[in-house]
């Protein structure tokens, strides 16, 4: 059985730092006794000879090196040697001890409050939440090391050494490379060259569609969006762009089974929802990652990561990889539905399709309503870098505020906000804003009088939401409360005759409107 501590061993091997410097203490005997030949211990009498030792090795090697601190007095013993590492930019990884798992919620003995200890002199503390989060820890913690320059620590209790490590996914790529200069990207394009069937994922990080869209096209390779991403990172209308990313671990290998290379831009690797077991990736596939945000690298399991500017990088590798046919791309035909027969409520398809057809290419179109995103996405392609911009942390109540931010910014676009009432309801008061300031940006509500999504993840649990719906809650009314005109709109005729007259005049609007769309819930949506 692979461990934790055999797991820790590779990712020093892999990344460089095989001696040792320590002072050891009872709660790093399980990862101390019976060292592997290829790793080299070296005692010091005091924990600060310990990590001012390693210090010097990593100047004298300019490389990461690695100390083994014992939980509160060894790490408290060893700060002021961690602070003189972090004024002279020294790259270190300190493994601190802590107490026994099972038992650190009761403060047993030696147990360390370790997470501050240090002050700020550490570049970075992680205490990993599993046991089979440590040697990802470690891994991160040598790529965060060199990046910041300076110290960077572990905390691992004495137990996690000898847990179980089988089929984990490691939240660290396998290689790191910081591409200061345009030759860096040399180890990703021969990836790409030597790639019998590519793909990319475009994220947020792409602000410039321009140079990754000429890469596509030379890779003629499938691009896919990022799942709960900000802003979208490539044409949703281009004939290569494949789809949103699934969120859960099966249907994302079974999107990108068959490509060897796949291809982050300006993305993590890769964002999930549920959980699910199983690798993220099919085996044999190689997953490369292009960034410039430090954190998003260190903690991307790819086997490549490139830190650098996503527009710089790909423009760079146009000249680095040969060009390909273009691969067909399948993709289900976004059909636009039909009125709703027989006076049948409106569904957020309906309001989407008619909305989708009417809205100019250069729209700003900001998005929050959860249990139609995937209407959305289907029926509304992003046609600009703004043509899809939403909340990707996942809380509530951003769409209202941040379109009335957006029109002030850019007063000659047309800007429309997608939200449900229930995320409206948690930014309604951006609407006095709107009005007092005379903002002209369109909201439009789905309105279903309830927290649809949270009513079909209860189901799937199997059990009773204690939560009532809100019927009698009325968008319209608050948004005319606090000052913006509202139009409350039941049927299909009602909904297109408004787009129709509103839509042409929205890039010159002069003030917000709110538009309380009352629709039912779709019966086929699925969280």
């Amino acid at each position: 059985m692979t461990t934790v501590r055999d797991a820790t061993f590779e990712v020093l091997r892999r990344t460089g730092p095989t001696t040792i410097f320590c002072n050891p203490g009872s709660t790093e005997v399980s990862l101390l006794t019976g060292l592997p030949d290829d790793l080299t211990f070296t005692l010091a009498l005091h924990e600060g000879s310990v990590v001012g030792m390693a210090t010097g090795w990593a100047i004298g090697h300019d490389a990461p090196a690695l100390a083994v601190l014992h939980t509160t007095a060894g790490l408290g013993n060893a700060v002021g040697a961690i602070a003189t590492a972090r004024v002279n930019r020294v790259p270190l990884v300190i493994l601190v001890g802590q107490q026994d798992r099972r038992h650190l919620a009761l403060e047993p003995f030696l147990a360390g409050r370790l997470a501050g200890l240090a002050g700020d002199y550490p570049v970075h503390v992680d205490q990993p939440v599993r046991a089979q989060d440590v040697p990802g820890a470690v891994a991160a913690a040598c790529h965060r090391a060199v990046t910041y320059r300076g110290p960077a620590l572990v905390v691992v209790p004495m137990d996690d050494w000898a847990a179980p490590y089988e089929g984990e996914t490691p939240a660290a790529p396998a290689r790191l490379v910081r591409a200061e200069a345009a030759g860096d990207v040399g180890p990703l394009a021969a990836m790409l060259a030597g790639a019998r069937s590519p793909a990319i994922v475009a994220g947020a990080g792409v602000r410039a569609w321009e140079p990754l869209v000429a890469l596509a096209e030379r890779l003629g390779c499938p691009v896919w969006q990022e799942s709960f991403g900000a802003r979208a990172g490539f044409p949703q209308d281009h004939p290569q762009y494949a789809g949103v990313l699934p969120a859960d671990r099966p249907r994302l290998r079974a999107a990108l089974a068959g490509h060897d290379v796949v291809l982050a831009v300006g993305a993590p690797v890769f964002r999930q929802y549920p959980y699910a077991p199983g690798p993220l990736v099919e085996p044999g596939t190689l997953v490369a990652l292009v960034t410039d945000d430090p954190e998003e690298a260190h903690r991307s399991p790819a086997d490549l990561a490139c830190l650098a500017a996503p527009a710089a990088a790909c423009a760079a590798l146009l000249g680095l990889v040969p060009a390909r046919p273009v691969t067909a791309v399948p993709r289900l035909r976004a059909e636009a539905p039909g009125p709703p027969p027989g006076g049948r409520p409106l569904r957020p398809a309906h309001v989407l399709a008619e909305l989708a057809a009417r809205l100019p290419r250069d729209v700003v179109l900001v998005e929050e309503t959860p249990s139609s995103r995937p209407d959305l996405h289907r029926l509304m392609p992003a046609r600009n870098p703004l043509g899809f911009v939403s909340a990707a942390m996942g809380g509530l109540g951003f769409a209202l505020p941040a379109a009335v931010g957006l029109r002030m910014a850019l007063p000659d676009r047309p800007v429309v906000a997608v939200a449900g009432d229930g995320s409206a309801l948690y930014g309604v008061q951006a609407l006095w804003s709107a009005a007092h300031y005379r903002v002209g940006a369109l909201f439009v509500v789905l309105a279903n009088g309830r927290y649809a999504i949270m009513d079909r993840l209860a189901d799937k649990q199997g059990g009773k939401a204690p939560w009532p719906a809100f019927d009698e809650v009325s968008v319209s009314g608050l948004a005319r409360a606090l000052g913006c005109e509202a139009r409350r709109i039941d049927d299909h005729a009602a909904l297109t005759a408004t787009l129709d007259e509103v839509i042409p005049a929205l890039r010159t609007r002069p003030d917000p409107l709110l538009l309380d769309i009352q629709v039912s819930v779709d019966p086929d949506f699925q969280p």
